[in-house]
């Protein structure tokens, strides 16, 4: 009788196992797309800026009101 509990334990222990590694993929996943979505974001934005000078040291003193 023993035996047979030991292995209904074991099954049990491994099913919980492959639910847990089932759900952590899943999550996994759905962090990875989420990090894809943001990296298209950035990546179509990049566009967006793409007038801007080479050198940020060029736009220095443009955006302030340097008048007393």
């Amino acid at each position: 009788m023993a035996d047979v509990s030991a292995i209904a334990a074991t099954a049990t222990s491994m099913s919980q196992t492959q639910l847990q590694a089932e759900l952590q993929t899943s999550v996994t996943r759905k962090a990875m797309d989420v990090h894809e979505s943001t990296a298209l974001q950035l990546i179509d934005n990049i566009d967006a800026v793409g007038n801007a000078p080479s050198n940020p040291g060029d736009r220095v003193g443009e955006m302030l009101d340097t008048r007393a």
